[in-house]
C-alpha cells in the first residue's frame, strides 16, 4: 500500500514519475495491462468524442464542452497540459476535480499498479477514465496527449466520434520528422466504422488521413470538403451536407478560431446537438491562454498603469503562432499602438521556425525570457537564435522583468503578448487568478 502520510495528488505525481525511466513512451501495453487491473473503466465511459491532431485540440473540446451543457448536458473532460493546477486536466460532469478526488484515484492507480512500470500519463489517464466510469455523464470529451496512434487514450476502442485538429511539426523526436509520419500517429484515432471529422488538412495530412479512414472503413467528413465554416459580416455560416446555420462569431478571439469552432460545429452535428445549442456553446466556450486579455492580477495592472495592454497566448510551435498573427497585427491595426512580444519557448520546440514567422509582425519589439521550468530555452540562447534571423531582440531575467522592460521602452502604451511555452503561460496567469478556470 502507498504511504498515506504524503497525501496530496503532487505527492502521488511525484511517485509515479519515479515508476519509469522516460517521461513520454508511445506504448499501450503498460496503459492496457493497468486498464485491465482496474476493471477496464475505459469500456464504461459516457460516448467519447476522442480528439486529436497538432494545433487546436483544447480550444475544438471548449467549444464542444460549451455546446453539449447548451443542451443540458454533464460532460467530463480530460485534457493536457495544464496551466496552473494539475486538476484543470479531469473535468468531472462539468466540475473540476478537487485536488482530494484527484488524490485518492491517483492512489487507487498506484495501489492497484504495483509498482510496475508506467508513466505519469499513463497513469493519470487511466485515473480520468475511472472517474468518467464511476460519475455520471453524458458525453466524455477525451484529448490525447501526444500524437494519437500509441498515446494512453487510445485504449478507448470505440469513441461515439473521433477528431483530427489541424496537423504540423511538433514532437518530432517522437512522431516523425515529415507531415505523412505525424499525420499517421495522430490517425491512429480513427477506430473502424466511426465517424470521424477533421480540420482542414495540408494535402499531405489529407491523404494521410484519408487513406486511414478508407481502410477503416470510417465516414470522414473532411472541413473544405465536406462542410465550410466561413465568416460573414458579424456571424459565421456553416454549411454541410445536412444543410446550412447561421451562427455568431466564436468567443475566442482569431480566424483560427472560427475554424476550430467549425469542427466543433461539425462534430456537435453527428452528436445530434440542436441549432440553439451549438450557437450558445460558440458564445459560451472557455479556454485560457488563446489570445486572452489579461486584466487581474499584479503584472496586468502595471501595463494598466501605463495605458498599455496584456495579451496571452500559448502558442508554441511555427503553426500555432502563424494561427495568432493576423490577429495580432489587427489588434496593433485597430489601436493604433506598437506591439511588443514577449517569447518564452521550451528547449525541444523549433525556435527558428517561431521566430521566422513572427516576422510577418515586423516592426515590433521582441523580448525573450527566462521562465520557471527545467526544460526552458534559456532566454541568451534564443536571443542568438533571433539575432541570427535579423531581428532586434532583448533578453530579460523573467516575466516581470520582461513587462518591465516592455513599458520601459516603449513609450506609447503597447500591446504585450506573452506567448510561447504553456509553462510561461502558467506563470502568468498563476499572478491573475480571475483569468483562470474554476
Amino acid at each position: 500500500m502507498t504511504d498515506r502520510n504524503a497525501r496530496s495528488s503532487e505527492a502521488v505525481l511525484h511517485r509515479l514519475t519515479t515508476l519509469h525511466s522516460r517521461p513520454i513512451d508511445l506504448s499501450l501495453d503498460r496503459m492496457r495491462r493497468l486498464c485491465h487491473a482496474l476493471g477496464n473503466p475505459q469500456r464504461c465511459l459516457a460516448p467519447v468524442v476522442h480528439v486529436a491532431g497538432t494545433n487546436g485540440k483544447g480550444s475544438t473540446i471548449a467549444f464542444l464542452r460549451a455546446m453539449a451543457e447548451a443542451a443540458g448536458q454533464r460532460v467530463h473532460v480530460y485534457t493536457s497540459p495544464h496551466l496552473v493546477q494539475f486538476t484543470e486536466r479531469v473535468r468531472l460532469a462539468g466540475v473540476l476535480a478537487t485536488d482530494d478526488q484527484l488524490t485518492r484515484l491517483l492512489e487507487r492507480v498506484e495501489d492497484i499498479n504495483q509498482g510496475m512500470p508506467i508513466t505519469q500519463f499513463e497513469a493519470t489517464t487511466a485515473a480520468a477514465f475511472l472517474a468518467f466510469s464511476e460519475v455520471p455523464a453524458d458525453l466524455c470529451l477525451v484529448e490525447v496527449g501526444l500524437g494519437g496512434r500509441f498515446d494512453a487514450t487510445n485504449v478507448i476502442d470505440q469513441p461515439a466520434l473521433s477528431v483530427i485538429t489541424p496537423i504540423a511539426h511538433d514532437h518530432c523526436e517522437f512522431l516523425g520528422e515529415t507531415i505523412p509520419e505525424i499525420a499517421f500517429e495522430k490517425a491512429g484515432v480513427i477506430k473502424p466504422g466511426v465517424r470521424a471529422v477533421s480540420s482542414a488538412q495540408g494535402i499531405l495530412a489529407r491523404e494521410i488521413i484519408d487513406q486511414v479512414a478508407r481502410n477503416a472503413q470510417a465516414p470522414l467528413e473532411l472541413a473544405g470538403r465536406d462542410f465550410v465554416i466561413q465568416s460573414r459580416g458579424d456571424g459565421m455560416e456553416f454549411s454541410d451536407g445536412r444543410g446550412s446555420l447561421k451562427l455568431p462569431n466564436p468567443v475566442l478571439q482569431g480566424a483560427h478560431q472560427i475554424a476550430n469552432a467549425g469542427v466543433a460545429v461539425a462534430a456537435a452535428r453527428n452528436l445530434g446537438f440542436s441549432e440553439s445549442a451549438i450557437a450558445k456553446g460558440v458564445l459560451n466556450a472557455a479556454w485560457p491562454a488563446r489570445l486572452q486579455r489579461i486584466t487581474d492580477g499584479p503584472l496586468s495592472r502595471r501595463a494598466q498603469a501605463e495605458g498599455a495592454e496584456l495579451w496571452l497566448d500559448g502558442a508554441h510551435n511555427p503553426h500555432a503562432i502563424d494561427a495568432i498573427v493576423p490577429t495580432l497585427a489587427r489588434l496593433r491595426g485597430e489601436s493604433g499602438r506598437p506591439l511588443c512580444v514577449i517569447l518564452g519557448l521550451l528547449a525541444g520546440k523549433d525556435a527558428r521556425g517561431v521566430l521566422e514567422n513572427l516576422k510577418a509582425l515586423q516592426p515590433f519589439q521582441l523580448i525573450v525570457t527566462d521562465f520557471e521550468a527545467a526544460s526552458a530555452a534559456r532566454s541568451d540562447m534564443l536571443a542568438s537564435i533571433a539575432h541570427a534571423s535579423g531581428l532586434a531582440v532583448e533578453a530579460a531575467p523573467s516575466l516581470t522583468a520582461a513587462v518591465e522592460l516592455a513599458l520601459t521602452n516603449v513609450k506609447a502604451s503597447p500591446i504585450i503578448i506573452v506567448c510561447g511555452s504553456l509553462y510561461l503561460a502558467g506563470e502568468l496567469l498563476r499572478m491573475a487568478p480571475s483569468a483562470w478556470p474554476s
